[in-house]
């Protein structure tokens, strides 16, 4: 298993060691030890979340406040997305910024988003598959989020935004500047 941690401090990308023949693969998605020991991050997960999605579905961008903030390790089973993680800490020197990774089946990356980042993603395919962990159970009342078309991130989701799909509730979350109150 490979850590590399990204720009964002406490974000690691893990690449994990495949093993391949002719019967298939077999790889360890997790292992506490290692995660530790690498990331130098204390982590005891405590939820398992999997969604599927059609091709461009874009869930995001959402974040816990609060106590009931969420650290995040992502993967996908099936298929291929855009993962999207932005710095919501507000004394971070990468606060407002954002780190992108295409994550798919086939090299099995996943991407480790620590407490304090907003996070969302775009299916690349038709019936993708996201499995994710979180170090703290899901509050809706501590639920947050920024509009994935923030004119102030300027994120590059690589698709056109006619093609989107997203819910009701995604379309109508507020801007990155009106949420951290930074036009006062």
């Amino acid at each position: 298993m490979k850590f590399e941690e990204t720009y964002l401090k406490g974000c690691f990308v893990i690449t994990p060691t495949l093993f391949k023949d002719e019967r298939g693969f077999f790889f360890e998605s997790f292992n506490k030890k290692k995660f530790e020991r690498e990331t130098g991050v204390k982590v005891n997960f405590v939820q398992d979340n999997q969604s599927k999605s059609s091709k461009h579905v874009l869930r995001g961008l959402h974040f816990q406040k609060g106590q009931f903030s969420q650290s995040k390790l992502i993967k996908v089973v099936k298929g291929k997305i855009l993962d999207v993680c932005v710095d919501v800490r507000p004394d971070s020197p990468t606060f407002g910024k954002y780190f992108s990774i295409i994550l798919e089946d086939i090299e099995h990356k996943q991407l480790y988003i620590p407490k304090g980042f907003a996070h969302g993603f775009i299916a690349l395919e038709d019936n993708t598959i996201l499995s994710y962990k979180c170090d703290n159970f899901y509050n809706k009342e501590s639920e947050s989020g920024i509009i994935f078309n923030d004119d102030e991130l300027d994120i590059e989701w690589g698709v056109p935004e006619n093609l989107l799909k997203l819910s009701d509730k995604d379309k109508k979350l507020p801007p990155f500047k009106k949420l951290f109150k930074l036009d006062e």
